[in-house]
Formats: structure tokens, sequence, C-alpha cells
């Protein structure tokens, strides 16, 4: 009879967790950047804020985004009035929309994934559905097995609440659940959407227009899994060699989100691109020191989360990186925005395409190894280190 032990170490993965496919999908409008505030202060009623607008067309031009995707659209505005104002109650019409819409995207980039993994969805044995927005129960996590019409014994983890590092969070997890199960294959899904922040302008809090010019809608999804079998023609492109979490210390103030009555609110602090940016090499040391003598930071490549134009232009001064080396992210917040937790999944695509484009030796731009950074509320950072596969 085996022992526990021996039943334990039967049951874990050879090799690491791989990222074995990619699926990306925004909402259905498109906003471009420059027309947006001329869009945003008639729909909120704030025509009279002209000192305001005049300030969030600057905000708009700083943020470097050209077009981002949105759910919401003006005849929605128009039937729930209560969402454009400032502080209006409307946590209800919010979440009878999130409730539908947030598994609903999560399903769309679900079925892409699947399809380019190209085995059957139930090969799938786990489900970790990471959303900001529209809590629920049975949550999003659920409502996407239904709608895909999976098994119901799949393993389910729902991550509701945690903002833009949990795009780093799912990975991680998904990595352990790929590793510790032997055969197991994780669909991740992160599904975004601004509905729950959208509101009207207000003098008292500045920093909730960052959010209204620089959030935009969308989801991304991936299938991971250890021990690839060429057989399934199951094509791994990064492995996930490890992953970690921290909060940076005295950073409680930065960055927080608090559900009320008048939806999600944001509160953001000016420190955080200084926050950042003083703590990140420490954080990317600690993370690589048992895998990677690093001399350069240019000899990697980079998954950075676009929380902001000015958090990216600290972070490549910092580490002294390349214009080239943030080149993914940029093109991100260029033409997406910031896509909460979808971001570095969005990023990873970005990466991968550009390197096939380009007919490079692996999908991380020719580079070996990289590194993924995702920060967010706390303020908390997840960091993982990929190894990517040949093109």
């Amino acid at each position: 009879m085996e022992t526990v032990e021996e039943r334990h170490k039967a049951r874990r993965a050879k090799g690491p967790a791989t990222i074995l496919a990619i699926g990306t999908a925004n909402a259905p409008n498109c906003v471009h950047q420059s027309d947006y505030p001329d869009y945003y202060f008639p729909v909120t009623n704030s025509e009279h804020e002209i000192a305001l607008k005049e300030k969030f067309k600057r905000i708009c031009v700083k943020s470097t985004v050209e077009k981002r995707y949105m759910h919401l659209t003006e005849e929605m505005l128009r039937e729930n009035t209560q969402m454009c104002e400032y502080m209006a109650p409307s946590l209800d019409a919010r979440q009878e929309i999130l409730r539908v819409e947030v598994p609903k995207l999560g399903k769309e980039v679900a079925v892409r994934a699947i399809e380019e993994w190209g085995q059957s969805k139930f090969k799938i044995t786990h489900v970790v559905f990471c959303a900001t927005s529209g809590v629920d129960m049975p949550g999003a996590d659920y409502q996407l097995t239904k709608l895909l019409d999976l098994r119901p014994s799949e393993r389910r983890v729902m991550i509701y609440q945690q903002g833009c590092f949990a795009g780093g969070t799912a990975l991680r997890l998904a990595k352990d659940l790929a590793e510790n199960n032997n055969g197991a294959r994780v669909l991740v899904v992160c599904s975004e959407t601004n509905v729950g922040f959208f509101r009207g302008p207000s003098r008292s809090h500045l920093d909730s227009l960052v959010g209204q010019a620089i959030l935009g809608d969308g989801a991304a999804a991936m299938i991971i899994g250890s021990d690839p079998i060429p057989e399934a023609s199951e094509k791994p492109m990064f492995q996930l060699v490890s992953a970690s979490q921290t909060i940076i210390p005295d950073s409680e103030h930065a960055l927080t989100g608090h559900i009320t009555e008048a939806g999600l609110m944001f509160y953001l602090s000016k420190d955080v691109p200084e926050l950042i940016s003083k703590n990140i090499e420490q954080y990317l040391v600690e993370a690589c020191k048992e895998l990677l003598e690093i001399k350069d930071w240019n000899s990697l490549f980079w998954i950075i989360h676009p929380g902001g134009p000015t958090i990216l232009d600290q972070v490549e001064v910092k580490l002294g990186l390349k214009e080239e080396k943030l080149r993914a992210s940029r093109e991100i917040l260029k033409n997406y925005g910031n896509l909460s937790s979808a971001s570095v999944l969005f990023i990873l695509d970005e990466m991968r395409r550009k390197s096939k484009e380009n007919k490079l030796a692996t999908f991380g731009e020719g580079l070996e190894w990289g590194v993924l950074v995702a920060f967010g509320p706390g303020l908390t950072v997840e960091t993982v280190v990929l190894h990517s596969m040949k093109a």
C-alpha cells in the first residue's frame, strides 16, 4: 500500500507551470481620448464646470492613452442618471449590470483561450476568476462554469476586490494549482469593467478624475498547466518559474478603494510612482536571487502593469532600462488604458504577438528570462519570474 508521502509525491506535476494559451477581448464601445472630455462632461451634466473640464483635458493628454473601450454607453447613462452624479446612491443599478457583464466578458475570452489551446473544455480542472467589480453570490466563477457548460466538479476560486495587482495573484495561484495537481489545466480569467467606478467629476476628489481618464474595460484568459503534452499539440509559451507577493512599507494610504452606496470609490495619492520606483529594485533582487544573477536589468524582458505613464517613466529610470524595454506596457496603456488585473495578461499577449511577428527566437522578445510585476491597492506588489520558450 502506498504511504501518504508516496501518494502526495505521485499527485504532483514533474515540471513548472506553463502558459499554454491566451485570449483577450474588450467591451464593444471604443472611446477616443481626444474626444472624451467633450463626452464625459455633458453626459454627467457637468458642462458648467469649465475649469474642471480644462483640468480633465490636461489629465487625458498626460495619460498617454489614445483610446479605450467601455461597456457603458450614453443611452445606458441616460437611463441610470444616478451613475452620472458624483455621490448619488447607485450601487444597485451598477450591480445589476456587473453581475451579468463581468462573467459574460469572461466567457468571451475563455472561449478564445480554449480555442487556441486546442483541447476539450472538459479537460479544464480548475477555474480562477478575478474581478475588481460586481461582487455577487454565487460568484462570477460559478456563472462562468454555467456559461461555458463546464463540469460541475470544476475546482473554482473567486478573487474579488483586489485591484490591479490581482493579475499577478491569479498567476501565482494558478502556478500552485498546476504544479501540485498532476495533469491539472487551470483556466484563469480576469474580467474588468469601469461600470462600478464611473461617476461625474468633483472638485473635492480630483484624483477620481485620473481614474476616469485612464481606466478601460477588458478581459483576458489563460490556460495554465505543467508538463505540456506535445502529442496533444500543447505549445507552452512561458514557464512560471517563481511567484511572490509583498507590501510596500508605509504605503497603505497611497491607493485605496471602498464600496459605497455610490459605487466603488478610489483614492489615489501622488506618492504612488515614487513609492513603487523607490522599492522595486529591492523586490526584484529578492525575487530573482535564487534563480538568476542579474548584472543588467536590460538582459530581461519586462511585463509591468501600466498604472500610468509616470510610474513607467520612474521605473525605467530607477532600473536603467532602455526605452524599448517597456514597449509592450506602453502599447497596452496607449491602446486600452489601465485594465486593472487584466493589464499584465494583455501585455504578455502583446509581447508574444510581436515576438512571433518579428520572427524572434523566443516569445519574450527574443530573450530567455523576464519578470512580470503587478501592483495595486496596499500598495501590494506581485512579482512573477518568467522563462520564455522558443517561438
